[in-house]
């Protein structure tokens, strides 16, 4: 099994690819961009986006994968084979749970590291804006991870030609993908400033999770591949737009006034 993590996380270092990348780097910039966070008047933002995607992939490689393994062994302990692919829309709960939790989990450390040494007071929406930064890490590397692996496979622009659309799914994915992490740690952000930051956390990981419960309904034969895509755009959209309202909405929180004019303290109002 210590084979197989190792492998897995050096996987999202390999095939690298000038396109891959691209189109990784081009979404995040493109859902981030809605969320307008302070980059270049807080610099630090900075090591959040850096930091955020090796935390979470560590999570993923050296909590997750062993986790779900050591699951799916407890499983087939009691149940036959044949069963758990009957009951797979139940005994699929559990390992969409995990992934939620932790990397949800992961991707919240460097938000709680500021929040801490903030003294835990800091605007509701410069959290949000800090948790948006950290999706957006991760939600990249893995974008270029996966479009890496589409290009490394021989994929080239002509297949569009004879696959049309179908043949685009696998960036579709990608880009709706991106855009719900940002938006899930987004939440988490602006639910530990609020003070409900285990509430939030669970929040963000059960959408995570019922983002990640789309493959379970495709393996259960439920869902069609794009009927999958369609599933996880549409559930993007509407967590992403949740997000943003609370981002961009006047009144029910003051927004850090060096959020939106580059002047005020570094802590902003407290939180209510």
């Amino acid at each position: 099994m210590v084979d197989y993590m190792i492998n897995y996380f050096l996987s999202f270092f390999q095939n690298p690819s000038a396109w891959g990348i691209g189109l990784a780097i081009g979404f995040g910039v493109v859902w981030l961009a809605a969320y307008w966070p302070p980059l270049f008047r807080k610099p630090w933002l900075w090591a959040v986006l850096v930091s955020s995607p090796f935390l979470t992939l560590a999570a993923v490689c050296f909590i997750q994968v062993p986790l779900e393994t050591w699951m799916g062994q407890a499983l087939a302990h009691f149940w036959s084979q044949e069963v758990l692919a009957r009951w797979i829309l139940v005994v699929g709960i559990p390992a969409v749970l995990l992934s939620g939790l932790v990397q949800e989990g992961a991707k919240m450390v460097p938000m709680v590291v500021y929040w801490s040494r903030s003294g835990k007071n800091i605007d509701p929406k410069l959290g949000l804006a800090i948790g948006a930064v950290a999706g957006a890490g991760f939600g990249i590397f893995e974008a270029q991870w996966m479009h890496n692996l589409i290009f490394a496979s021989g994929w080239t622009w002509a297949a569009v030609q004879t696959g049309g659309f179908m043949a685009l799914l696998g960036f579709w994915e990608r880009f709706f993908t991106v855009a719900a992490h940002i938006a899930f740690s987004a939440l988490a952000g602006y639910g530990l400033t609020r003070g409900w930051g285990w509430q939030f956390y669970l929040i963000a990981s059960a959408l995570h999770a019922l983002l990640n419960y789309g493959a379970v309904l495709w393996r259960a034969g439920l869902l069609t591949g794009l009927h999958l895509e369609i599933y996880a755009a549409v559930l993007a959209a509407a967590v992403t737009t949740w997000a943003l309202w609370l981002r961009w909405r006047k009144g029910a929180d003051t927004a850090q006034p060096e959020l939106e004019t580059g002047t005020g303290t570094e802590t902003g109002i407290s939180a209510p």
